[in-house]
């Protein structure tokens, strides 16, 4: 993050400041005129962090915002750098969108059901105010996102306090939207002019909470993030936004993954394979499993020996010769009964591993067999990783890796 001039630093914190005293924005404008025209987002994040810091009461930071955002609105609202649809500010910026609009739909609803002398003359609203209360409640996928992705990353970078005020915000909204939730089914119930009064209340304080909440991250908590953002660290931040997925009204394009844009586009590199979580070529991929401390052998669902891991120490062998046998082919006879209800147990789910021991020159092995499926849960066969754990029974205490470390 660019360092501030420790001039222009504390110019900021007495505008601040002042604001707390009690001044109205218009009175201190032409005062701090020129501050107030180059002001960035994350100068003011920036400052109002050190303002805490400093003994300022968070919640004070947080009553004061819109205050704060009236003064610098004129700044704030100048144009922003463009980020292209399916970059992670953009989806957030579309969702925010769509927002805005269940807001302005329940308004209307509010303005109708005021309007209304009884419950029957507004059957239909009803319908719809539970629509846009599903609606707002499905925001919690756009939120988790934020606080699991967005938010931790500004900290890694020295922005905390904003993301903490917002969170507390989320945390607000969150216990709202389940009022309104509550009320939608309780509509039948109440006294109508009760359900009135509760429902003007609760659309009131989440359409202003929610719009000063949306004007705040678009215009300064986003503005920041693309501001102390390197361009490789986006990858890292779209596939984790991926992974904890998106709103029933986020755009379509903004869910496609990295990988599986690059491969519509052909945009992956020879020999590299995309996986959910990131791309090794196959020679990595090789390594990685020769590397594990582990011996691994699969078999696929038709049990046929398909792969086997070559690790540096061996604890049975194995030789490509192996490779398109069948599994009961690679066992002595007096145990393939053994073999095959093993196999079947797993297939069919009747266990989720099953485990065995032995002792085998001097050493204590331990072999395992796991079932392998896919994503929707269709076998794929069965994973048989064995591995010598004498030195592991023997390990006591602990020793940490910079135990460790301090010796060398």
């Amino acid at each position: 993050m660019p360092e501030i001039s420790p001039k222009r630093k504390e110019k900021i914190k007495e505008l601040i400041k002042i604001l707390h005293a009690g001044k109205k924005p218009e009175q201190i404008k032409e005062e701090f005129k020129d501050v107030l025209r180059t002001i960035s987002p994350t100068e003011i994040a920036k400052i109002e962090e050190e303002l805490i810091a400093e003994g300022m009461p968070r919640e004070e930071i947080r009553r004061l915002c819109d205050v704060h955002l009236a003064v610098f609105k004129e700044s704030l609202e100048k144009p922003k750098a463009e980020v292209s649809p399916g970059h992670p500010v953009h989806t957030f910026m579309e969702e925010h969108r769509m927002i805005l609009q269940f807001l302005e739909d329940l308004k209307n609803i509010l303005q109708k059901v005021k309007a209304a002398k009884t419950l029957n003359e507004i059957r239909h609203e009803t319908d719809d105010l539970k629509k846009v209360a599903e609606n707002l409640m499905e925001v919690e996928k756009h939120n988790v996102r934020e606080e699991n992705v967005l938010f931790p990353h500004l900290e890694k970078h020295g922005i905390s306090e904003p993301p903490t005020i917002m969170w507390a915000e989320h945390n607000e909204l969150r216990d709202k939207k389940k009022k309104l939730i509550e009320l939608t089914k309780s509509s039948g119930t109440l006294d109508f002019k009760q359900f009135q009064k509760q429902l003007a209340e609760t659309v009131n304080f989440i359409v202003d909470m929610l719009t000063s909440h949306i004007y705040k991250e678009n215009n300064i908590l986003y503005p920041a993030v693309l501001s102390i953002t390197k361009e490789e660290e986006w990858k890292d931040i779209k596939e984790q936004c991926d992974e904890l997925g998106y709103c029933n009204f986020t755009p379509e394009y903004a869910k496609v993954s990295l990988e599986e844009e690059a491969k519509k586009h052909g945009l992956l590199p020879e020999g590299v394979i995309a996986f959910e979580t990131g791309n090794l070529s196959q020679p990595e991929v090789e390594a990685i499993f020769n590397t594990l401390p582990v011996d691994i052998t699969f078999v696929d669902a038709n049990g046929t020996v398909r792969y086997f891991s070559k690790a540096k120490e061996r604890i049975f062998p194995r030789t490509r010769a192996v490779i398109g046998r069948k599994v009961q082919q690679c066992h002595p006879p007096k145990s393939i009964h053994i073999v095959n209800r093993v196999i079947d147990d797993l297939r069919e789910g009747r266990r989720s591993s099953a485990d065995f021991w032995i002792d085998m020159q001097g050493k204590k092995i331990y072999i395992r067999y796991f079932p392998v499926r896919n994503e929707k849960g269709e076998y794929l066969g069965v994973l048989e990783v064995s591995q010598d754990i004498t030195e592991i029974q023997r390990l006591k205490g602990e020793r940490r890796l910079l135990d460790d470390i301090a010796k060398t």
